[in-house]
């Protein structure tokens, strides 16, 4: 039997509602205290285990990927005091490689024996299970983690010992889905984003911006970027037949054509000035003592 949580994660206000028809399948709610929308099942170990044991691995490390990780690492470069970085559920550890590579000290977090043995082989000191599984007497200057939190309901826990882990100064990055999004205004219960008990948690500038202050950190820059209308049976279709994903064929021919870079930027802006791109990145800092 499925247990159902029985308050909001974030606020902890028991007034929250189905979210309607569109998205029972995945058991969402929202609250009407502090807006927050999330699935109220709580998934089993059993359910857990299952969902992450028949996960996908990622083998293939793009370019455009490493691009990416190394323009955000440049932006990281001045935290660098104790040169720690931890990178929480980073997979594969392409992200920890390529800090490595820049001369980072690294370690992640990953839920699978098979995700922690590549990441060992590749010289990264791994931690299994969640970030509560991190030492306690460890302190890092820069934490990352990429599409996690929205895998978790205990958003603040999740929060609270980022911040423990953190050295005074130092900061956090995330990405995560955008609730908020055009994508999900149009596609809604469809948005590729909403699977149970893969995601649990379904943030907003708003609700991700609470989470993090009301656990002490102060927000340097958040934006949402990107759009997609691709719908989960689509997507799921795609991964399945091992076709390449229509997003990701638009993302190489973005990256060969300056004009076609100057516009995505363009657009970007936009999107986040209205709050309604896909996905959410932030940069929350702990005030130093």
């Amino acid at each position: 039997m499925t247990n159902h949580l029985t308050s909001c994660p974030l606020c902890q206000s028991a007034g929250f509602r189905p979210l309607g028809n569109s998205y029972t399948h995945a058991s969402l709610c929202r609250c009407g205290n502090c807006s927050f929308v999330f699935a109220a099942a709580i998934p089993t170990p059993e359910e857990l285990s299952t969902h992450y044991n028949s996960y996908r691995r990622n083998n293939t490390f793009s370019d455009i990927t490493r691009k990416r990780y190394l323009e955000l690492l440049a932006q990281l470069a001045p935290l660098r005091k104790h040169n720690k970085l931890l990178d929480v559920g980073c997979g594969d550890g392409y992200f920890l490689e390529t800090a490595k590579a820049q001369g980072w000290e690294v370690y992640g977090t990953e839920f699978t024996t098979d995700a922690v043995d590549i990441c060992r082989a590749k010289g990264i000191t791994m931690f299994q299970g969640t970030i509560h599984d991190v030492p306690v007497d460890m302190e890092f200057d820069v934490i990352t983690t990429f599409e996690v939190i929205e895998h978790i309901n205990n958003g603040p826990q999740f929060a609270e010992r980022a911040f423990s882990l953190l050295r005074p100064g130092g900061l956090i990055y995330f990405t995560t889905p955008n609730f908020n999004s055009l994508s999900r205004r149009r596609l809604k219960g469809n948005w590729r984003i909403i699977d149970y008990p893969e995601h649990l948690s379904y943030y907003t500038p708003k609700t991700i911006t609470r989470l993090l202050t009301d656990k002490g950190f102060v927000k340097q820059k958040l934006t949402t970027t990107g759009m997609s209308m691709q719908s989960r049976s689509d997507y799921r279709k795609a991964i399945e037949t091992g076709n390449l994903l229509p997003d990701e064929m638009l993302r190489e021919k973005i990256e060969k054509r300056f004009y076609m870079r100057w516009l995505k930027n363009m657009v970007n802006s936009l999107l986040t000035l209205t709050g309604s791109g896909d996905t959410l990145k932030g940069f929350f800092v702990k005030p130093a003592r």
